[in-house]
């Protein structure tokens, strides 16, 4: 194992802001792997941080291949996680909406720039991201529909789910979408949510990737737990529940539950009297794939994804 600085800067107030990654192996640019983009990425950091030690055993044990080089970054945004903040702690700016990045622009472009630098050669690319709502997910990898998507590579993972989303202008700043304009394989994982450390679902993330690095021949890992054929599903197939109203929400369904047609999902309460100000029912039949996890619910605020069967 490798370690270096992928990026660094100086600050007038606190340690020198310094990026992270470890190296494994040498030969042919094969995975990136990407953790914490955002400061409240807690579990993705965590799950990077473990892929590292994991990797770092494999390596140790000569279980790597040996014409493949292994990059993970585990943390893009420490200076937000030491204070709790989503985004950059300065500015309010997401990193990962600054993607191919500027060498001479604004503080998170170059941030940007110098990952993206140190990343965009490689063959595949992972990326463990969050939504922009709190929220728990269904495990499933995401990606844009771009021309560069490669369906059976993703199904390697062996999550339930891979969601295909065709990209919108705003999304042109992505990582996602520029890893694939470079032509690298890139792959969104989600599971669970990204503001805590929940150990089932850090555990299926874990060996997911360890299951796709086996995959494509890049590490020797024996899998004894049960993969699945991933369904392929468009994320305009998902049907948004929204807010009817503000309150208090309590959901009794979580991500996974299968529901009924008319099945009740969760209320909004008044905060006040404790009144039912809304009832949420499922439309159809289907799983729950998203579902909201903070008490309080603004109108309009997405609050279930139900996939229909």
């Amino acid at each position: 194992m490798k370690k270096e600085i992928i990026y660094s800067m100086k600050s007038p107030y606190r340690d020198e802001f310094r990026i992270v990654g470890y190296r494994f192996g040498e030969g042919k640019k094969t995975v990136a792997i990407i953790g914490a983009m955002r400061g409240d990425e807690i579990q993705q950091q965590y799950v990077a941080s473990q892929l590292v030690n994991r990797l770092q055993h494999l390596e140790e044990n000569l279980l790597l291949a040996p014409d493949c080089e292994l990059l993970v970054i585990p943390t893009i945004n420490h200076y937000s996680l030491n204070i709790g903040k989503r985004f950059w702690s300065l500015d309010n700016t997401d990193i990962n909406r600054m993607f191919p990045g500027y060498d001479k622009g604004e503080t998170t472009q170059r941030i940007a720039a110098a990952v993206f630098e140190a990343i965009k050669d490689y063959e595949y690319g992972i990326q463990l991201a969050s939504f922009y709502i709190p929220g728990d997910f269904i495990p499933h990898v995401r990606m844009l529909n771009t021309g560069y998507e490669d369906i059976d590579a993703a199904r390697m993972f062996g999550l339930p789910y891979i969601c295909m989303r065709k990209p919108t202008p705003y999304d042109t700043t992505l990582l996602n979408y520029n890893w694939q304009v470079w032509e690298t394989k890139a792959f969104s994982i989600y599971a669970g949510r990204r503001n805590e450390i929940v150990k089932e679902d850090t555990r299926m993330l874990q060996r997911s990737i360890l299951r796709f690095l086996g995959k494509i021949g890049a590490v020797q890992y024996k899998d004894s737990h049960a993969a699945y054929y991933s369904d392929v599903i468009d994320e305009r197939e998902l049907i948004a529940l929204k807010a009817e109203a503000g309150g208090l929400f309590y959901a009794y369904k979580t991500a996974s539950d299968e529901v009924k047609r008319g099945e009740k999902l969760g209320v909004i309460t008044d905060g006040l009297d404790g009144s039912i100000l809304k009832t949420i029912y499922s439309p159809m039949d289907g799983i729950v794939f998203f579902v909201h996890n903070s008490p309080l619910a603004c109108q309009e605020s997405t609050l279930f994804r139900i996939y229909g069967r």
